[in-house]
């Protein structure tokens, strides 16, 4: 049973980022974090250690399931491991937007055919911007590849805090999904661009990713409650 204090609008703007390669370990955390959080990122780094199973575990759980494997490659290509993993249930897969539109569109359609022919609801492609440890983006570049994702149909994108009242701007109906998030006082790691939860609240954000921050604390049930406790008097 979740916490009184956390309402489910607080858990829907949370995600859990599982970025470690043991999948027995992420599922002990994953059931200690349930009463903050309603999904679970599961990265490059989890799934290349448990596969498909990584999923299976999440959603067995109840979680929604953010698959963040960003796919990057010719658009036939994109399209075919979509249409594999709009099979597994999850919610969330990402996409590099830098592959430009035929390419997100690929990842869109593949998606949409796999949920059809597993009879699930298809997963929403989240255009990856600019990633958030880059510094360094030239002026225009995430305009440019927000155009991408609008003009494929993505359903959202991964943003940093700092561009999210340009994304308002330029695609308000996109889910505006946010990394590098980092309550007060927490090391920023390798996240250039970091800002609190109730920054990326205030400014627009829709769903948080939240991974070291509470993965790495010496009490996750607390760095968790604190969190939650943050955007529960933001939004």
């Amino acid at each position: 049973m979740n916490p009184p204090e956390v309402t489910e609008g607080v858990r829907s703007r949370l995600a859990l980022a599982l970025d470690i390669d043991d999948l027995v370990e992420a599922g002990r955390l994953s059931r200690r974090m349930l009463p903050w959080f309603s999904v679970a990122k599961v990265g490059l780094e989890l799934f290349s250690a448990s596969g498909p199973e990584a999923v299976g575990t999440f959603v067995d759980q109840g979680y929604d399931v953010f698959l963040d494997l960003k796919l990057h490659d010719i658009p036939t290509t994109v399209g075919k491991a979509a249409r594999v993993l709009g099979s597994l249930g999850v919610s969330y897969v990402t996409a590099h937007a830098s592959g430009g539109t035929q390419m997100l569109s690929a990842a869109v359609d593949g998606l949409n055919e796999g949920a059809s022919a597993a009879g699930l609801t298809p997963p929403m492609v989240l255009a990856v911007t600019i990633l958030t440890s880059d510094t360094d983006a030239p002026s225009g570049l995430f305009e440019e590849r927000i155009g991408y994702a609008v003009n494929a149909d993505c359903g959202g994108v991964v943003c940093a805090a700092t561009e999210l009242s340009q994304l308002s701007r330029l695609a308000p109906e996109l889910l505006s999904v946010v990394p590098g998030i980092r309550p007060e006082g927490i090391s920023s790691h390798d996240q250039g661009r970091p800002a609190t939860p109730s920054q990326a609240i205030r400014q627009g954000a829709g769903l948080l990713v939240i991974g070291r921050a509470v993965t790495g604390s010496i009490d996750p049930e607390d760095a968790a409650a604190g969190i939650a406790d943050e955007v529960a008097r933001t939004i």
